[in-house]
């Protein structure tokens, strides 16, 4: 029993030896000796199959992960199987030194480490500086951020800037932001010449806008250029970028995957003492302008101010909205217009403007005290709180003028009726006069009215008949919209959108638009809005129109009242702009 039970074992020993044998890894390289921006592709082997793939985390800290592919063959000698996986890594090195490509898990087993040097030339790190890397470098990149210790959600302005002595082609320049860090490009490449240790270089430069999400130490993995590079350095003479697709085509030519050093911010929180809106910035202008410039308005009448806010440091998006921060006085309404936001790159800086239009409105004639406009920011050059302000301002607003008073057409009130003829008592005392007695025994008077009298009875008759008859009576114009001018009626047309009035908004409109065309007055809502320029203010009135045929819901008036502000001063329709546009001016 003992030499069977011996045999057991070492048969068991043995299949154990086999089978960590057929689970090792084998790591290898293609080469051992790269330059920075070069592909090294490791192969990593293992006998059987896997049943997942192996971790490629480690590798991130020193190589870029290019691309994986995998295969697996079976060979049969002497009448046994074997199976072998085999998985192929591109990889290019991120800095000059020894590497050390790390072991690797797979499915429990872990490979072997791997030595590889890399040499500087031909692209890569910054060690040295970029003058130092310049003397033995064909390709390389510099990242300078400005400000280098920037508050919190200020902008930084990252300049990237890529020296080569050979052409490039197919070459693309990526820089990603993360949860930290957002990034955006801004900006249009420029192009330039450099001399470096006797060396000719094509420059591109490329600027990013960088905002902190966070304070304290953050970095970024540095901006990446991939590209084609002749292989003899002697390529076709496209300067940069290879903007020919055949350049190339003439010389053999090898990737460069290139990473510029990590870019790194020591980002400072906000200040303790900040205002409510926190505006880190190096420069801040905050001005104003009126429209009417007097800021005479009567009641009714919108007083336009425009806000103009200028900011070195921010973008155009990052500015606070300047209308939340105007205490209006009670009587004043304001309706804020859409802004106008920019960002530009001025100097070197990010600059930032925010351009808003309110309509100010007052309800009723007064004086109205408008308080000052207060902006707190944070000036980052002297480390200190500032303020812009914009001082208090009165408003004059006159009453809603009545259009036709005084008119000579407009008859007399009872008073002066009354005050225009003379007492009963001084006719009496001043005796017999000419006018004051009845009309001599044969005046012809008496027959003259009886005359008028009936024919004003048979013009009443006829029209009596007419209408018996079902002809239908003239529409007369409302006599009180006919006589109210263009003024007043705009100015109850506005009070009456306060209101949600629609129809109240509908007659005054109507009135407002027949004094602006008297020879050629709209007969109504849809005909006005076809008239308007505007294609907002013509969807609102028709909005209006409907709103006065319903019978249910509500009408909100602030949009047309704050949309229809003049109408057109032609006296007719304007032309309806062609289909087409023009071929030829």
């Amino acid at each position: 029993m003992k030499p069977r039970v011996g045999s057991l074992i070492a048969v068991a020993c043995l299949w154990l030896l086999t089978s960590a044998a057929e689970a090792a890894i084998d790591a290898s390289v293609d080469r051992d000796q790269v330059a920075v921006g070069d592909e090294v592709e490791l192969t990593l082997q293992r006998d059987g199959r896997a049943s997942g793939q192996p971790d490629l985390k480690p590798l991130e800290r020193d190589f870029d992960v290019l691309g994986t592919s995998s295969g697996s063959s079976i060979q049969i000698s002497n009448g046994q199987m074997s199976s072998s996986t085999q998985l192929r890594i591109t990889l290019s090195p991120k800095h000059a030194g020894t590497i050390e490509i790390p072991p690797l898990q797979w499915d429990g087993e872990q490979s072997a480490p791997v030595q590889l040097t890399v040499a500087a030339s031909g692209g890569g790190g910054q060690a040295g500086g970029p003058a130092t890397a310049a003397a033995s470098q064909h390709v390389y990149i510099d990242s300078t951020p400005e400000p280098a210790n920037p508050y919190l959600q200020s902008a930084v302005v990252l300049t990237v800037r890529i020296h080569a002595d050979q052409p490039l082609y197919q070459a693309s320049l990526n820089f990603d932001g993360n949860n930290d860090v957002s990034v955006q490009q801004i900006g249009k490449d420029r192009q330039t010449a450099e001399t470096v240790n006797s060396r000719r270089y094509d420059v591109i430069e490329r600027q990013y806008l960088l905002v902190p999400q966070r304070s304290g130490s953050l970095s970024l993995d540095g901006p990446l250029l991939d590209a084609q590079i002749a292989e003899t350095g002697n390529g076709l003479t496209d300067p940069f970028f290879g903007r020919s697709p055949f350049a190339g085509m003439m010389n053999a030519t090898r990737p460069l995957h290139l990473r510029g050093d990590p870019v790194v911010l020591d980002v400072r929180p906000r200040p303790v003492g900040a205002g409510a809106d926190w505006i880190p910035a190096t420069a801040l202008t905050l001005e104003e302008s009126w429209k009417p410039a007097d800021a005479g308005v009567h009641a009714g009448e919108p007083l336009t101010r425009h806000l103009h806010l200028r900011v070195t440091g921010l973008t155009g998006a990052q500015l606070p909205d300047l209308g939340t921060l105007m205490n209006l006085p009670d009587g004043i309404k304001a309706y804020p217009d859409q802004p106008k936001l920019d960002t530009a790159l001025q100097d070197g800086k990010v600059v930032g403007t925010r351009d808003q239009d309110i309509a100010l409105i007052a309800a009723r004639p007064g004086r109205y005290e408008l308080p000052e406009l207060r902006l707190q920011w944070w000036d980052t050059a002297a480390d200190r709180p500032r303020d812009a302000i914009l001082p208090a301002r009165t408003l004059d607003i006159a009453a809603a003028p009545a259009d036709g008073a005084g008119s000579a057409a407009s008859p007399l009130a009872p008073e002066a009726a009354t005050a225009a003829a003379p007492p009963a008592s001084e006719l009496s005392a001043a005796g017999p006069t000419v006018g004051a007695s009845g009309p001599p025994p044969h005046s012809p008077w008496p027959w003259v009215s009886l005359g008028l009298a009936l024919l004003w009875l048979g013009t009443l008759a006829a029209w009596w008949r007419s209408r018996r008859r079902g002809a239908p009576p003239a529409l007369a114009p409302d006599a009180a919209a006919a006589e109210l001018g263009a003024s007043a009626a705009r100015n109850l047309f506005f009070t009456a959108c306060r209101a949600n009035d629609s129809r109240g908004a509908r007659r005054n409109l109507l009135a407002w638009s027949r004094a602006a065309w008297p020879a050629d007055p709209p007969p109504g809502l849809h005909a006005l809005a076809g008239r308007l320029t505007d294609p907002i203010a013509a969807n609102l009135v028709r909005q209006l129109d409907r709103a006065c045929y319903t019978l249910s819901g509500t009408w909100d008036g602030a949009p047309l009242s704050k949309t229809l502000i003049e109408l057109p001063r032609a006296g007719k329709a304007p032309k309806k702009p062609p289909v087409l546009a023009e071929l030829y001016p």
